[in-house]
């Protein structure tokens, strides 16, 4: 038999939608905070903001008539109609947050547009009027929710242990305080003042404040873009700092925090190569749109947002980081290039000079050809004993030890080998150490990418079903794209085939269907994510012997590379000066 609820019971279900812990309560009342002017925010917890949870404000205040309504569901000063939703720019509107915290805790309001005049509010469970008297305090509003549950024993039981619920409440304070670096934030947890955050001058600023220590800040950067009706700051870390998960990872919309999966995508798209594989950037992307261009009213805490093009400012993020990345690695390389001469000029010449009569390269088959092997995927090595071939290594030609001391190789020297994967090469009073897989494989990466991938149709096409209709969908509209990968898709009876895959490919049958159908998750990083794959697995490898003229040419490869990192974000290569080393030996 269907009853109607009690108003009262009806107040408390419909209150779990606002208000389901501690945390709910400060991230409502810092909106209403924020929203009224405060430029001095405090949250005060006890208990885990079971017992009390209050903030404290220098804002607007209210007057007594105001005091009187706020407390009642959908009382709100933000809108008047649906159709003001288009342009709301408040944290708060819908006139839920009050109504739902006096229907689970018993609420209390001190209040003052002057500071002159003032009045205070209580309310709670079970009560249809508050009561309302004169009170003293300074220009602002003080909310305060005592004994969160303790009318519904039910949702009490279900609250974490104290001190977990402490760290949600901090985290919420975290992420109002990081939206507005302009305003001061106190957090007081059991009566100790637990995160102090002074006026800020930016978001970058801010981010150090609640995230980082000093030293970590010294690699934080802050970058702008814009677009139709939409701006974005971006600020994320450089190469140096990161983190083995994503916790560290915000986005906003209109200053508000919100889930939104496809942007936090666009932040690791667009860093990607810059970090080490495996490892996350720390960051918070920041969205400012217009209004009529988003709904932020499709959840009661406002958790999410519906964007009018979401894929827009996906591209725009990704495309921003990008340049930065680019013009960021350019910076290092200059600043590299000023510490350490190379002449990169004059090894041109060694390779190219048919007259060239020094050892071991009596014409340009010896150190060109040796250069084009390896971007061409076919590197001049063999490997060594005890990596898959039964045959002993062959030894270094020697004869280029003496060839390599000349002056006409531009201060460029090899070195040697060390660990069957690092090539050393001396430079003026640095010693550069190449990781000859993250090198080899960082040039094939720029070399696909910038010139069409050759193909080889296959005697005999593979055959192949999908697990999804997901999967179908997308070998059906990205044919065009996948072709100009290498790869030519094309249905057989029910299922799918591969006609054609890129030249010199080395994946058997269940790994090729496996890579191609891993694109499906690369969005609009496709070309990207396909040349990292042939690159990771053409690339000479741990163990992988490369003699003296191969070496030299990977080498100098390596070392004028615009962005030296390997596509999954490993260095190619690092130094070790001639200072640092007499330090370390107490020559200095």
């Amino acid at each position: 038999m269907i009853q109607v609820l009690p108003p009262e019971e009806a107040r408390k279900i419909a209150a779990g939608e606002v208000i389901d812990r501690p945390a709910a309560l400060v991230r409502e009342f810092l909106d209403n905070a924020i929203d009224a002017g405060g430029e001095q925010i405090e949250v005060l917890i006890e208990e885990g903001g079971g017992r009390r949870t209050e903030v404290i404000d220098d804002g607007a205040g209210m007057n007594k008539d105001d005091l009187g309504l706020c407390w009642l569901t959908h009382a709100t000063s933000k809108i008047r109609s649906l159709d003001d939703l288009a342009q709301a720019e408040t944290l708060g509107f819908r006139g839920e947050a009050l109504a739902a915290a006096a229907a689970v805790a018993r609420l209390e309001i001190l209040t003052s547009t002057d500071g002159r005049e003032a009045w205070q509010l209580e309310v709670g469970p079970g009560k249809t009027e508050p009561r309302i008297e004169q009170a003293r305090r300074n220009r602002g509003t003080s909310v305060r929710a005592l004994g969160l549950f303790d009318t519904i024993p039910v949702r009490k039981r279900f609250l974490k242990r104290e001190g977990t619920e402490a760290i949600l409440c901090r985290q919420a304070f975290i992420d109002k305080a990081l939206a507005f670096p302009e305003r001061s934030f106190r957090f007081t947890q059991d009566g100790k003042l637990k995160t102090w955050l002074p006026a800020a001058k930016s978001l970058k600023e801010r981010f150090i404040q609640c995230l980082l220590d000093s030293m970590e800040g010294n690699f934080l950067h802050e970058i702008h873009g814009a677009g139709p009706g939409f701006s974005v700051t971006l600020v994320t870390g450089g190469p140096e700092l990161y983190r083995n998960d994503r916790r560290q990872q915000y986005v906003f919309a209109n200053r508000r925090r919100i889930q939104d999966y496809g942007l936090l995508q666009a932040l690791e798209y667009g860093v990607q190569g810059w970090f080490p594989n495996g490892v996350h950037p720390v960051g918070a992307v920041y969205v400012e749109i217009d209004p009529s261009l988003a709904d932020f009213n499709i959840h009661p805490a406002k958790r999410e947002v519906r964007f009018a093009d979401p894929g827009v400012i996906h591209h725009l993020i990704t495309q921003t980081l990008r340049e930065f990345t680019r013009h960021d690695s350019a910076r290092r390389m200059e600043e590299n290039s000023h510490t350490t001469e190379i002449n990169y000029e004059n090894i041109d010449t060694i390779f190219n000079n048919p007259g060239n009569s020094n050892p071991g390269y009596g014409d340009r088959h010896a150190g060109a050809l040796a250069l084009e092997a390896l971007l061409d995927q076919k590197p001049a090595f063999a490997p060594l004993p005890g990596r898959g071939s039964t045959e002993p290594a062959r030894s270094p030609d020697r004869s280029f030890a003496v060839a390599e001391a000349s002056p006409q190789y531009g201060g460029i020297r090899l070195v040697g080998r060390v660990f069957e994967l690092f090539i050393l090469v001396e430079s003026g009073d640095k010693l550069f150490i190449i990781d000859q897989h993250a090198a080899h494989e960082r040039i094939l990466y720029d070399a696909f990418l910038s010139k069409p991938i050759p193909k080889q149709e296959l005697l005999v096409p593979i055959p192949f079903s999908t697990a999804s209709a997901d999967e179908d969908r997308f070998l059906s509209s990205h044919r065009t794209e996948l072709a100009n990968l290498g790869l030519i898709i094309e249905e057989d009876e029910g299922g799918w085939r591969i006609a054609a895959l890129p030249a010199n490919w080395k994946l058997g049958d269940a790994e090729t269907v496996r890579e191609i159908l891993e694109l499906r998750t690369a969005g609009e990083n496709m070309a990207e994510r396909w040349a990292e794959t042939l690159s990771c697995h053409a690339a000479v490898k741990d163990g992988d012997y490369l003699d003296d003229t191969g070496a030299l040419a990977l080498a100098k490869e390596a070392l004028s590379l615009p962005q030296p990192r390997c596509p999954h974000g490993r260095p190619v290569w690092t130094t070790l000066t001639q200072e640092n080393l007499y330090r370390a030996v107490r020559r200095l």
